[in-house]
């Protein structure tokens, strides 16, 4: 099956009537932290496919419970033929992460996962139009048949705030220490709502908003009346 195919099956299931309230409590976690989208945004779409993919890999209720994923498997695991069982069970070691760009070749695109340091191979046969070596974007790359590929949300960000955030970066590995590990989904919803204010603020300086210096969780406000 292909990552589309196994993503519509999982997706049926999970937004299923018995399932509706727990994607509704997943949705406002995940816009709470992020901002939430509106259908003029142009990121609309992009936004709205991470927050189920939020919802399908990493959501969990309570903090130390199955994400929907495991739960899928628990309820219809058995049912399912051996090679698609063992394919939606690899897409629970998908990697959610702050990828920068290495290298863009035919078929292939070269990723640093920026906190972690380790480069990874991504099999990629669609053309992503504007996508260059340096790019700054969250991903989330997900594991079939062997490779790695792209799910269907990745939001980049801007080229001229690259210095500033990778320099963000530096600050937090170097507070975890050589041995920690620092928080990155919680940088990720602050880089969210930084992109969100540039998207939507176009008469604000990008250095006003990429200023680690300030507090930034504060949310993202809606757009104004057109």
């Amino acid at each position: 099956m292909t990552l589309a195919e196994l993503n519509e099956r999982l997706l049926a299931w999970a937004t299923a009537a018995p399932r509706q309230a727990r994607l509704l409590r997943a949705r406002a976690d995940h816009f709470g932290r992020r901002g939430e989208p509106h259908e003029e945004d142009g990121s609309f779409e992009l936004r709205m496919n991470a927050m189920l993919e939020f919802y399908l890999f990493d959501w969990r209720e309570p903090s130390d419970g199955p994400t929907t994923l495991a739960l899928f498997l628990e309820e219809v695991g058995e049912t399912l033929p051996p090679e698609e069982a063992e394919a939606f069970r690899a897409l629970a070691g998908n990697r959610h992460a702050l990828v920068e760009v290495r290298k863009v070749e035919p078929g292939t695109i070269r990723v640093r996962d920026v906190f972690r340091g380790d480069d990874l191979e991504v099999t990629e046969r669609r053309q992503v139009a504007g996508l260059a070596r340096g790019d700054l974007l969250e991903a989330r790359l997900m594991p079939l048949d062997g490779h790695l590929v792209f799910s269907g949300a990745f939001l980049w960000q801007p080229r001229e705030a690259r210095k500033a955030i990778l320099a963000e970066v530096k600050k937090l590995r170097r507070a975890a220490g050589k041995d920690g590990a620092p928080e990155v989904e919680p940088f990720l919803a602050v880089l969210s709502r930084m992109a969100f204010k540039v998207e939507r603020y176009r008469n604000v300086r990008l250095e006003s908003i990429y200023d680690f210096t300030v507090d930034q969780r504060s949310l993202t406000p809606r757009p104004g009346p057109r």
